[in-house]
């Protein structure tokens, strides 16, 4: 039988989650970590907190976001360094919605240096199955065109990290088109936490 406890401090975990808009990435991302015994560290959260905390990186945050423009990568990896300094980072983290671009990439590798990370778990969807699930959100914003829109977005900034990966020997490509305890499964196969065949 598979244990529910999370690992022991020994097994530190530092995971990157992929995925494009609606891939369930953020539902992954918080039963991954409680597993795991790490932090969700998501890029809102992150942003939220430093914008909240007032420091000085906060009001430059803030400063961004109340002119509606998008967080630069120094700015975002000022703040990722920071979060990832704090205690609770120090066994692994699990990290969503950072990186997005391969500069974001190259600012991580540079913050972890020769530690990088352990696994990188790509959830993916088919775009029809992904426009899906983004209409059923049943929001008045998200019309077709503006979902199509965000993957696209995605595709073209994001997908070229799976690639990255993929050549670093760290990528482990999940089929995201499943119910999530099944996508679940399988991550926490891929990652050595349960075995195959076993509940």
């Amino acid at each position: 039988m598979a244990v529910d406890s999370p690992p022991t401090a020994t097994s530190t975990r530092r995971v990157v989650l992929l995925g494009p808009p609606s891939s369930g990435k953020g539902t992954q991302a918080e039963i991954l970590a409680e597993h795991l015994g790490v932090p969700h560290i998501s890029t809102g959260d992150m942003l939220r907190e430093a914008r909240d905390a007032g420091t000085e990186l906060g009001e430059r945050v803030e400063s961004i976001l109340s002119a509606g423009e998008l967080v630069d990568d120094d700015t975002m990896a000022d703040l990722v360094a920071e979060r990832l300094s704090r205690r609770d980072a120090q066994q692994g983290f699990l990290l969503d919605g950072y990186p997005r671009t391969l500069r974001q990439v190259r600012d991580l590798e540079g913050l972890l240096g020769s530690s990088d990370v352990d696994a990188v778990l790509f959830i993916d969807v088919p775009e029809e199955a992904l426009v899906e699930r983004g209409l059923g959100r049943g929001r008045e914003d998200d019309t077709e065109e503006v979902i199509r829109k965000r993957i696209a977005v995605y595709r073209e900034q994001t997908e070229p990290l799976v690639e990255h990966y993929g050549n670093s020997g760290v990528l482990e490509t999940v089929d995201g088109n499943r119910p999530i305890e099944d996508v679940t499964a399988e991550i926490l196969e891929s990652l050595g936490l349960v075995h195959k065949g076993h509940e």
